[in-house]
């Protein structure tokens, strides 16, 4: 079997990558300049590209939010494309004299001499979650904020809220009536009307995430969250968008550090000690586990003893980030391993997966009944094979046969 041939790149490419243009600079092995750096409009970055770049070539780019395009754009004609950590690349690089030409020979100098702290580069799929994600966030986030608002004037004019829900559309009768001033009125009517239009747009959103949960690469993971207490569809989705591929985390350490909650640590000399979460990682991830760690505590026997224990040492806030970090660990081994959570009751995954199959017709979509989706999500797992029946909300519900053979009792 003949070896693949590895192309050694033969010049090192910086680019410093703006809002709309694009500083390009090359260097040799050996340090020396052979492309000074040159300004170049983003939609001439292709023009530049067939005139100066050759298939030898390295490139280093800084992740920044239009990267992945020009990554996607330089990839399939050079030899390598990396996409440098910018936090990183800054405490390397930081100087007291910065500008665009320094800061792209920088890049190809350390690229050049090997190091340069690459980032992971997401598919188009993680991608695309993410950017859903990151929308549906930043909409949750106008909600609360209108919400909160909203709160407030009850505050201010010590107005007992109404029964029935503040916010719901039949209450809008009970604002006008209240005695405010115009410009509070005026305020009030339109968070009124903002949570008004944010309600479909948040129900568009959330259905598109339920489609993604059911096809690939997602349909084969999310069955392995869910099971997991705390943890439902929109909520794995965030897990999966946030972590893209498990194998890049040969150990669930590693996760939890991407995740931000692994603990400070000062060692040096005779000190060591060690304080907070580091709060370096995705941010959305660490909110995300967090909540389901409250849901877990709240509805799992085994996590509500485990808070238990760590809230009397540590107290709660402490101690359920201690949780989430755990319950992390737990998404590191389900995901990696594909296998089952040890502490997962067969009925109560069922229930969950019967619920998954529910919101906006799901099973329906799949061409499937509600009980032999369940079925479906139970055989992913490969689990409950003789589980026939359960009930959910009052109802006995039958599951349809296996395709798993049933577990033997020794």
């Amino acid at each position: 079997m003949n070896a693949v041939a590895v192309v050694q790149p033969l010049r090192f490419v910086g680019i410093d990558l703006h809002k709309d243009y694009v500083m390009l600079g090359a260097v040799d092995a050996q340090q020396t300049i052979v492309l000074a750096p040159r300004r170049c409009r983003l939609f001439e970055v292709e023009q530049w590209r067939a005139k100066y770049l050759l298939a030898t070539d390295a490139v280093v780019l800084e992740a920044t939010s239009n990267a992945w395009t020009l990554y996607d754009q330089l990839v399939p004609h050079v030899c390598s494309v990396t996409v440098a950590h910018p936090l990183l690349v800054k405490l390397i690089t930081a100087a007291r004299v910065k500008t665009d030409s320094q800061d792209t020979l920088k890049l190809a100098r350390l690229l050049a001499a090997g190091l340069i702290p690459a980032v992971w580069v997401p598919p188009l799929g993680v991608r695309e979650l993410r950017g859903l994600v990151a929308h549906r966030r930043r909409m949750v986030n106008l909600r609360t904020q209108a919400r909160n608002r909203l709160h407030a004037i009850l505050h201010r004019h010590s107005l007992p809220p109404p029964d029935g829900g503040l916010f719901a559309q039949n209450q809008r009768a009970w604002w006008d009536s209240q005695p405010l001033s115009a410009t509070e009125r005026l305020r009030a009517r339109q968070d009124l009307a903002l949570l008004d239009y944010l309600a479909p747009q948040l129900a568009e959103l959330e259905r598109e995430l339920l489609r993604l949960s059911t096809t690939a690469p997602w349909a084969e993971q999310v069955p392995f969250l869910v099971q997991l207490p705390g943890v439902g569809v929109l909520t794995a989705m965030i897990f999966l968008a946030a972590i893209g591929e498990i194998e890049r985390f040969p150990s669930a350490k590693q996760l939890v550090g991407y995740s931000g909650l692994g603990a400070r640590v000062h060692a040096s000399g005779q000190t060591f000690h060690t304080g907070g979460i580091t709060k370096q990682g995705r941010r959305e991830l660490r909110a995300a586990l967090v909540e389901a760690a409250w849901m877990a505590v709240e509805h799992s026997e085994h996590w509500r003893t485990t808070f238990e224990r760590l809230a009397a040492r540590t107290g709660r806030q402490k101690a359920i980030v201690a949780i989430a970090r755990k319950l992390l660990v737990v998404v590191w081994h389900v995901l990696s391993k594909q296998q089952v959570d040890r502490q997962a009751d067969a009925e109560h995954v069922a229930r969950k997966f019967l619920t998954w199959g529910t919101q906006e017709r799901t099973a329906t979509q799949q061409g499937l009944s509600r009980p032999a989706f369940v079925r479906q999500q139970l055989d992913r797992l490969g689990t409950a094979a003789d589980l026939q029946t359960f009930v959910y909300n009052g109802q006995k519900v039958v599951l349809p046969p296996s395709a798993l053979k049933p577990a033997t009792v020794s």
